[in-house]
């Protein structure tokens, strides 16, 4: 039975606040660039509150100006989180038994790190979708905390990519495939979407290899999966 509950939501932001603590840096440099954009550190928290999408928001400040190109903005905007339509699809046999009332909250705090956490997850038959709301809350939470302290404290911080923060989001998600692989037919969907993510990383505008290598590996997959 598909449910949404306190406790699951608890359970949720508990389970990811030790991988959330790693957003701060990353709102700090968005918090920090803002500021260089021209933003006040009420708008740069503002953003980070209502759009919460690191990605977007990062490519967005590279058209950020006196004269807002909005139609290529919006353009940057959808290439970047068009993946979240891929991981929407991937969630709703899980979240689509729940009334719209539940499910608009869980889709508006979605993430790369819940999705793949919250897939481990029902794996295993969890199905109190909860822990995915949760887990938002969490890394929600935790960006625009990131991002204000980025916005007042400025370039005082210096460069956080000496910490080596960065490479702790590849770990996760490294070990959550890994996690996931249980037989040899699980391997060829994952090499065929890091091949396709490699190989077109320059033929194609920014985010939209990532999106070639969904579709390439989703394909994979039904094809060695499917019945």
């Amino acid at each position: 039975m598909i449910t949404l509950t306190r406790a699951g939501v608890w359970r949720g932001m508990l389970r990811l606040l030790p991988m959330a603590v790693f957003v701060i840096p990353f709102g700090l440099g968005f918090g920090a660039t803002v500021i260089t954009a021209g933003l006040t550190p009420a708008e740069a928290v503002l953003m980070s509150a209502t759009v919460f999408a690191g990605a977007s928001q990062f490519a967005a400040l590279e058209l950020w100006g006196e004269s807002i190109p909005y139609v290529s903005l919006a353009l940057v905007a959808l290439a970047v989180n068009a993946r979240h339509m891929i991981l929407g699809a991937a969630l709703s046999p899980w979240i689509n038994r729940l009334p719209w009332s539940r499910r608009l909250p869980i889709l508006g705090l979605l993430s790369d790190v819940n999705f793949t956490d919250s897939q481990a997850l029902y794996k295993e038959g969890e199905r109190d979708a909860g822990v995915i709301l949760g887990g938002g809350i969490t890394l929600w939470a935790t960006w625009v905390i990131g991002t204000a302290a980025g916005a007042l404290l400025g370039n005082a911080l210096g460069d956080l990519d000496r910490f080596g923060i960065d490479v702790l989001m590849i770990a996760f998600f490294a070990a959550i495939t890994v996690r996931g692989v249980q037989s040899r037919t699980d391997i060829w969907p994952i090499v065929t979407a890091v091949v396709v993510t490699i190989a077109t990383a320059s033929l194609l505008p920014s985010g939209w290899n990532i999106i070639a290598a969904a579709l390439a590996g989703g394909a994979v997959g039904v094809l060695t999966h499917g019945d």
